[in-house]
Parts: C-alpha cells; structure tokens; sequence
C-alpha cells in the first residue's frame, strides 16, 4: 500500500500544494492527494489545480491576511514553476 509520502513525491506536488488544494475542496489531506496527484498526470488536470490554487491566492487577497497571503502566493508560484503547462 502506498503512503501519503509515495503518492506525493510520485507525483512532484509539494505537502503545501496538497494541503491548499484540500482546504479549496474541502477535503481530508489523504483524498485530496489522491486526486491532485491524478489531476497532475494530464495538462488539464495541471491547468484545473493552477486554478484551484489561484483561487485560494485570490481569497487571501480578499481576507487580507498578509501572513496567509504570503504563504498561498509562494505554494502557487512553487506550483507553477514546477508545472509550467499551466501558464
């Protein structure tokens, strides 16, 4: 059986990148790995979770919390570094 750790270095997605998509689909850490790591295998699905992750950017601008702003702003431009097909 795989662990959480497997799912995530088979797939490159950092345990910020997961836990930002789970707090935007409000889900458990363990599901939500498994779906991004599926999303991630295909341009669209990077393309779909670039835009999960832009929406979690947007939020924090609009709360206004600079801390959290800071943080989402740097998993994001992880994220697209890491995955360029979604730019």
């Amino acid at each position: 059986m795989l662990s959480l750790r497997d799912c995530l270095d088979y797939c490159d997605l950092t345990d910020e990148e997961v836990e930002l998509f789970a707090q935007h689909e409000r889900l458990p850490c363990e599901v939500a790995a498994t779906i991004a790591c599926g999303l991630v295998q295909t341009e669209d699905g990077v393309v779909q979770f670039d835009h999960c992750l832009a929406d979690m950017l947007e939020d924090a601008l609009r709360v206004g919390e600079d801390a959290n702003t800071e943080h989402v702003f740097h998993v994001y431009a992880q994220f697209r570094a890491a995955h360029p097909l979604a730019h």
